[in-house]
């Protein structure tokens, strides 16, 4: 069998792994889920009216999806912190290591099983929004597509930067504390107000971080609001991201262990 198929037979294996982890312990993924759902439902409908400076709660409903729907990426990828963090210390990728199995494999089954319930977290709270009255009337099938895509590439940066947060701490509730600023981040962001409302000091610290851009893109494919060079920045930190997790997370990975 050659490299590469035994690197995808492997990798299947773990991604099956993954996901059936997944499905019996559902509880991580809904507990991180409230976090974006709870928020959802606390701005639009208790602070929806005074948060939209006069244009209506559904004004700020259309506002606000794009960035709790973000938001829901990186509360998520928490829980594949955590899930690394208890593979590491529990033993298991110490036994996989001596198996003879495709040593990538097993971080890629992690990533993709991730990913792919990333996904559907998404799904989940965009529906949540869209039953509270969130629509994108004006976005056409590309533009569609340019969101779905932007979106899985977003989860797939932070899944690899978790990856690697999960690898180098030494039990899962130190991994679900050094995840925590995936789930901060996005409140120091344009998420919830627009940059210019905010103090000048503080305006930087919300603009020059991943999830601004991301934010600001998503928003303008969903609502046609104007993009800028928002889109260029969101690609650039979400492959920057990637990169910077996977080559963190193998070199973690191929490190002997003490």
């Amino acid at each position: 069998m050659s490299t590469l198929s035994l690197a995808v037979r492997d990798s299947s294996t773990m991604l099956r792994r993954n996901l059936l982890h997944a499905r019996r312990y559902p509880s991580l993924t809904l507990n991180l889920l409230l976090t974006p759902v709870m928020l959802l439902l606390l701005f639009v409908y208790i602070f929806g009216d005074t948060m939209s400076g006069g244009a209506g709660r559904d004004a700020y409903i259309a506002y606000i999806v794009p960035g709790i729907l973000l938001m829901t990426i990186g509360s998520t990828t928490v829980g594949t912190a955590v899930s690394v963090s208890m593979d590491m210390s529990e033993g298991i990728i110490a036994r996989f290591r001596t198996m003879a199995i495709h040593r990538g494999s097993i971080l890629f089954g992690h990533v993709v099983g991730s990913v792919l319930r990333t996904l559907l977290s998404v799904v989940f709270v965009g529906a949540v929004g869209v039953a509270m009255g969130f629509r994108s009337t004006d976005a056409t099938v590309l533009e569609w597509l340019a969101a779905l895509g932007l979106l899985a590439l977003f989860a797939l940066a932070f899944t690899w930067i978790a990856v690697g947060m999960g690898l180098g701490s030494p039990n899962a509730e130190a991994a679900s504390n050094n995840a925590t600023p995936l789930i901060l981040l996005p409140l120091i962001s344009s998420a919830f107000v627009p940059l210019d409302s905010m103090p000048g000091w503080f305006q930087p610290i919300a603009e020059y971080q991943p999830f601004t851009p991301a934010i600001e893109t998503l928003r303008g494919l969903l609502l046609g609001t104007e993009i800028g060079h928002s889109g260029w920045l969101a690609v650039g930190w979400c492959v920057g991201l990637a990169v910077l997790g996977y080559f963190w997370s193998r070199a973690q990975f191929d490190r002997e262990p003490k």
